[in-house]
């Protein structure tokens, strides 16, 4: 368990990263999803860990990088018309997940 992620609820897991993985969704869904009461992705970098690039990819294919995560950080997106969350690293770490619905 990542350092920090025993606050956590469920559902929560963690994957490791290594080249591009998804951390929620495939590259194989064929149709964006959406939900009637929205749901946050929130994922944290091992505190540890080498850098990720991080972003959102829809049906069609087409990704969109949203940014950079360094060792130990964290951040929030939505689950919204989008049918994945991927993560690229050039070496290797762990990636902490949760999803929450927002009230």
């Amino acid at each position: 368990m990542l350092p920090g992620s025993e606050h956590w609820n469920t559902p929560s897991y963690e994957v490791r990263v290594r080249g591009t993985r998804f951390l929620w969704g495939s590259a194989g869904l064929t149709v964006d999803l959406s939900f009637n009461k929205p749901l946050l992705f929130h994922m944290r970098n091992d505190e540890f860990g080498e850098d990720i690039t991080f972003g959102t990819q829809v049906a069609s294919g087409t990704q969109t990088t949203m940014g950079i995560l360094k060792a130990g950080e964290c951040v929030s997106i939505p689950l919204q018309d989008i049918c994945g969350v991927f993560a690229t690293c050039g070496d290797e770490t762990t990636v902490a997940c949760l999803i929450r619905g927002v009230a």
